[in-house]
């Protein structure tokens, strides 16, 4: 049993990240949902998709974005999870989400995904955050609808070719769009 000790939310510390943390923060979205250093959370995507989750220079993209904040989370002085957070509109877009394998279960992905809410209506003033999430993914999707949101039913589809995006291990994959009321 692990008796490591968890974090509380007062344990974290919340800023905007910079160009100084991309490669971590490359390093933490990857292990996260990809190879087999995810297979140690419960987010991996690693028998849907192999290749590359995300790159340096995406990542420096959404630091670099405007009306888009790229919340890095710390424990201890170390980067433990990350997100996205784009002002669009009435609503926010929620992206890039990752907690750091060792710590998922713990409880942190409520209390960030809390803050992002908070977050953008304050900032934004966002009536609603709206997310893509892997249509396969019905795990993750159950976790965002026990925390508010709903599935809309609307779809993307995913970019097949597009190695950017990873390697599809299946054909049947798209993106469904997830909104929660922020009023």
């Amino acid at each position: 049993m692990d008796t490591a000790p968890r974090p509380t939310p007062a344990d974290l510390t919340f800023r905007d990240a910079t160009v100084a943390d991309v490669d971590v923060l490359v390093a933490l979205v990857e292990s996260a949902y990809r190879g087999d250093s995810s297979r140690t959370g419960w987010t991996t995507e690693a028998d849907i998709l192999e290749g590359q989750r995300t790159d340096p220079q995406e990542v420096a993209d959404v630091i670099a974005a405007p009306r888009t904040r790229l919340m890095t989370v710390e424990y201890d002085g170390a980067v433990v999870a990350c997100c996205q957070l784009q002002g669009r509109d009435d609503h926010a877009y929620f992206g890039m989400f990752a907690v750091s394998p060792a710590l998922q279960g713990a409880g942190l992905g409520k209390t960030i995904i809390a803050e992002a809410e908070r977050v953008a209506r304050a900032e934004w003033g966002s009536r609603a955050m709206h997310m893509t999430v892997l249509n396969a993914r019905e795990d993750l999707i159950a976790w965002y609808v026990r925390r508010g949101y709903r599935r809309t039913g609307e779809m993307t589809p995913f970019p097949y070719g597009n190695e950017r995006f990873g390697l599809p291990q299946r054909d049947d994959l798209a993106f469904e769009l997830l909104v929660k009321d922020l009023d």
